[in-house]
């Protein structure tokens, strides 16, 4: 396995918060080396937190705090390939089975069975493909701005603007092209996703300047790596969730139709849609009630 990093100016670990309780550690799981984000009591009910892309841990900073002051250990980890965790080698490490194993284990790092699991982006991909693949892992699933995988392959092929949307996972299966594109200009073309994907005012330059310093530890490859394995992923062997399940939606996400979910709340024994009205793919970052719902969500079960 290899890492490239660089030296950036702006430490990326968790530093970035004030609250001195929040720990930066790394755990050997699946074969690879993560950084976590800790916090809160080591024997309080676990909640994992999965960012997506371009993100890394960082993109939970809203939600930490809240979670651990309601009585949960928080672990944020920084996905394989992204800031300062370790990045495999070839596109077949970033496979979703990959990505899901890692949640597993380290999920059995903190010497729990099960956790809840919150997933953003990318990020939901992983946890649907976590609570499908070892529901017994999975106390209760969260979901934001992602849909479930058997909704997102069957939109794909029906719907030619989901298609159109989805422009930029195509692109990214070109070889070295995307590298190319994202890497110049000290990476405007990433500046600009986060940009152009939310509404204005959502990253500031001192935010921007944290997820700059954080894409240069390991590059934009193995992000684009992810892209191209997400392409080679088999499906999990069951469709249906069985785990409580809530799923929060900015409707203004120009990447990914909200009709999509809809549908996904039908692939959920016991799923809850919270829609967002002109809250965008970011939404966790800019609306509150979104915390608030993923705690009325979780407390459910901690209090049962």
């Amino acid at each position: 396995m290899s890492v490239t990093k660089t030296s950036p100016t702006t430490n990326t670990d968790a530093s970035l918060l004030a609250d001195h309780e929040v720990e930066s550690t790394y755990r050997s799981v699946n074969n690879v080396q993560l950084h976590i984000v800790t916090a809160g009591d080591p024997d309080a009910p676990l909640v994992i937190l999965l960012h997506g892309h371009p993100d890394f841990w960082y993109g939970w900073r809203d939600q930490i705090s809240p979670l651990v002051e309601a009585g949960f250990r928080v672990v944020v980890p920084d996905q394989r390939g992204c800031n300062l965790s370790e990045a495999p080698d070839g596109v077949d490490a970033y496979r979703l089975s990959e990505l899901s194993a890692d949640v597993c284990e380290l999920i059995h790092s903190e010497g729990q069975e099960s956790a809840h699991v919150i997933g953003h982006d990318f990020g939901g991909f992983v946890a649907w493909n976590v609570a499908l693949r070892q529901p017994s892992i999975v106390d209760r699933l969260g979901i934001l701005n992602v849909p479930h995988p058997t909704v997102y392959r069957d939109t794909l092929k029906s719907s030619p603007q989901q298609i159109a949307r989805s422009w930029y996972v195509w692109f990214y299966q070109v070889p070295k092209l995307p590298e190319w594109m994202l890497r110049r200009n000290g990476m405007d073309n990433m500046v600009a996703s986060l940009e152009v994907t939310s509404n204005s005012g959502t990253f500031d330059e001192e935010t921007i300047e944290r997820y700059r310093a954080a894409w240069q530890h390991t590059g934009v490859h193995p992000r684009i790596n992810w892209y191209r394995g997400f392409r080679r992923s088999g499906s999990p062997s069951r469709n249906t969730v069985t785990q409580p399940t809530l799923i929060c939606w900015g409707t203004e996400d120009i990447a990914l139709l909200p009709s999509m979910a809809e549908k996904s709340v039908d692939y959920c024994e016991n799923g809850q849609l919270r829609m967002f009205p002109n809250a965008s793919h970011w939404v966790h970052h800019e609306r509150e009630e979104v915390t608030e719902e993923l705690l009325r969500h979780l407390s459910q079960n901690s209090l049962s």
